[in-house]
């Protein structure tokens, strides 16, 4: 529906219609960019969570949210695909200040012992974004050419429900220690997150945490990387950052619908299949937070990417021989689905 709006936007303004290869680089664009944006987001969140809080960062950043949800649903309207491409650009910046600030708070307000599997939230609710962005874009509901408007305005909802609910929740009690020093708000909100009136020990526990990050010697990149003492601590992050970034899952979600057509799938069919992508991306994440704190993060790192890597193994033999085995494009399926319940069960 998109590329058919850029082409009809293109023939209307020049007078003929846009070749293949500018369609491709326009889509392309539109596509990518949201990547930008988001770097822009998590670069610039840093500085707007010490001088507005996490709670205040958040609440801010619904005005990226909305902004960018008019310029996406009024560029039918207004025929220009370029209010689409820079409502992407400020969706990204929306992405990247929201899942660096949201992760921040919830860690700050939350007990040790649960801190864990709270820290699941954010994904759970990603998958649960995703599962119910696919439930919109049904024939149905907004998924044909005159309703696609609507599925970007959409995203005006849970920024409105987030304006009416977060102002009555407290700002994080380490920021209001740490950054702000003030005592009284810090315990005033840590009473209201934990339930209890007594919390003496959670205060003295954060500012001994403060204490000793302020001793704590920061070196450079550089002296880092020739540290004897840390370097196993260095080579696991970057193998397990690198894995992260290179396990293929993109591949998946790109070629998803393709698969699926060529296991002789119905056209029409393929969106409702699809559903069970989103599915299955929510169910996994929803049990990684049950276990997370039993099992650990090690071992769900590790099962997680050996899992994908058996899965990615089997599924390019499928699609290799699937022509020559009626059974095997349904096996592509079955693949896609595991490497996605992977991936939210450990890496993700």
């Amino acid at each position: 529906f998109i590329k058919k709006f850029y082409n009809e936007t293109w023939e209307r303004r020049y007078g003929f219609s846009v070749d293949e290869s500018t369609l491709t680089l326009l889509w392309s664009i539109t596509v990518s960019i949201f990547a930008i944006g988001g770097l822009v987001g998590a670069i610039i969140v840093t500085p707007i969570v010490k001088f507005f809080g996490r709670k205040c960062t958040l609440l801010l950043n619904n005005v990226f949210a909305v902004t960018a949800a008019l310029l996406m649903s009024l560029s039918l309207l207004a025929g220009s695909f370029e209010m689409l491409i820079l409502g992407r650009v400020i969706m990204g910046v929306d992405a990247g200040i929201s899942l660096s600030a949201l992760p921040m708070y919830l860690s700050e307000i939350s007990p040790k012992e649960i801190r864990g599997s709270l820290g699941q939230v954010t994904a759970i609710f990603i998958c649960i974004g995703v599962f119910t962005g696919q439930v919109l874009g049904l024939p149905e509901v907004f998924g044909q050419e005159s309703r696609w408007p609507y599925l970007f305005g959409a995203i005006i909802v849970p920024s409105l429900i987030q304006v009416v609910i977060l102002p009555f929740l407290p700002e994080s009690p380490r920021y209001l220690l740490l950054e702000k020093h003030n005592t009284s708000k810090a315990e005033k909100a840590f009473q209201t997150f934990l339930g209890k009136d007594d919390v003496s020990h959670e205060v003295e526990e954060v500012l001994a945490e403060s204490r000793i990050q302020r001793n704590t010697k920061l070196v450079s990149v550089l002296q880092l990387l020739r540290t004897r003492a840390v370097r196993w601590q260095v080579i696991t992050v970057v193998i397990t950052m690198g894995c992260y970034q290179l396990c293929g899952l993109n591949a998946i979600w790109y070629y998803t619908n393709s698969i699926f057509s060529e296991a002789g799938i119905n056209h029409k069919t393929i969106p409702y299949v699809t559903l069970s992508t989103g599915a299955v991306e929510t169910v996994a994440a929803v049990f990684s937070g049950l276990v997370i704190e039993r099992l650990g993060r090690r071992p769900l790192l590790i099962g997680g990417f050996g899992l994908m890597v058996v899965f990615f193994a089997v599924l390019t033999v499928s699609l290799t021989l699937q022509k020559t085995v009626h059974w095997l494009p349904y096996l592509s399926i079955f693949c896609i689905l595991a490497i996605i319940a992977s991936f939210c069960i450990g890496p993700g």
